[in-house]
């Protein structure tokens, strides 16, 4: 007898940090910015009385504010409901080869989630053994590359040249570099897209812009991909993007002096944790993000995370191959790091 259930279309979803309820907590788990937005934010008068009223399909205050940052074309920017939304609609838009497309086996594990919702065929081209992207493993025939820079969960960044030898050698197929986090000490690929129009360059504001609540992305390419994914987006959601969040995205991007010092001071508390997390026996990846990730030499990564989370200190751990051993822990204030160092310095003195 058939079933309803016949027609389901299941998957395995993605699985985000975890969100405690509790606010007395320590969050280092979900690489949110740990600076407010600019004050900027507060200056801006909202009227309510527009929010009966459907947001500008277009989004064009916050398109054209973006294209004058960038010195680019308003029609080389797309903008989506944070980057998972941008780069879904990529994967919906891009990727329909009957050829695999390929990313990392250690990488930002929406990935898989995305290829297996759109019934994309994927192989996951596997991390040297010190987490390196292989650049070789990108040249085979494929339906469409993608990769952030630095990855995740690693931090590790790879030049410009790299990525540039990669797009050169896929003229056939769109490479998607997800850059998240390139703010925190890397070099954009972002003047590449005006010499290859299979390049197409994903940030968001949810990490350095520290508006993870309003959930802004974007993507910038050639205008002719651009206007593939709009196509894509008018005919799932005209409306994706609200009001508050093209107001207020807009009027973060004028305060450069702001956006600039929180970079500085993440970057800074980055090296330092680091330095103490060597220190205390860890490995750690060399990280341009906003995040560390490492291994201790001699304690289990599960019981470091468990008893942090004990201590209401939240960090990231995943029981997966190849990186169990490791934890991802997001840079927050100097406070904040001092209180994990010292935690950890009675974890890891108590277990040896």
């Amino acid at each position: 007898m058939n079933s309803w259930k016949d027609n389901i279309r299941t998957v395995e979803p993605y699985v985000p940090g975890e969100q405690p309820k509790d606010t007395n907590v320590i969050k280092l788990n979900t690489n949110e910015n740990p600076y407010g937005p600019s004050g900027k934010v507060n200056e801006v008068k909202l009227d309510m009385n527009n929010l009966r009223k459907y947001p500008d399909a277009k989004v064009s205050a916050l398109v054209n504010k973006l294209a004058e940052y960038h010195n680019i074309k308003p029609e080389q920017v797309f903008v989506g409901v944070g980057s998972d939304d941008v780069i879904s609609m990529c994967f919906m838009t891009f990727f329909n080869s009957d050829k695999p497309i390929f990313f990392p086996d250690v990488t930002y594990s929406f990935y898989d989630v995305w290829a297996d919702v759109y019934r994309i065929p994927y192989e996951q081209k596997k991390l040297d053994e010190n987490f390196n992207i292989v650049k070789e493993d990108y040249m085979a025939e494929n339906g469409g590359i993608i990769f952030p820079n630095p990855n995740a969960p690693t931090g590790i960044l790879v030049d410009t040249d790299f990525i540039e030898d990669i797009v050169k050698a896929n003229p056939a197929s769109v490479v998607i570099i997800d850059e998240a986090y390139i703010d925190f000490g890397g070099k954009s690929v972002l003047p590449l897209i005006d010499k290859y129009d299979n390049l197409l360059v994903v940030r968001t504001f949810s990490k350095s812009r520290s508006m993870a609540g309003l959930r802004i992305g974007y993507a910038m390419g050639n205008s002719e991909l651009i206007k593939y994914l709009n196509d894509v987006k008018y005919s799932v959601n005209s409306y994706t993007m609200n009001t508050p969040s093209i107001i207020y995205g807009s009027a973060i991007i004028d305060d450069e002096e702001y956006f600039r010092s929180t970079l500085d001071k993440i970057i800074s508390t980055r090296e330092r944790f680091v330095g103490e997390l060597k220190r205390l026996g860890f490995n750690v990846l060399p990280s341009k993000a906003n995040f560390v990730f490492a291994s201790h030499k001699s304690v289990d990564a599960n019981v470091i995370f468990e008893t942090l989370k004990e201590k209401k200190v939240y960090v990231r751990h995943w029981n997966a191959p190849r990186i169990s051993d490791y934890l991802r822990i997001t840079i927050g204030t100097d406070e904040e790091m001092d209180k994990l160092i010292s935690l950890l310095e009675d974890i890891c003195c108590a277990t040896k």
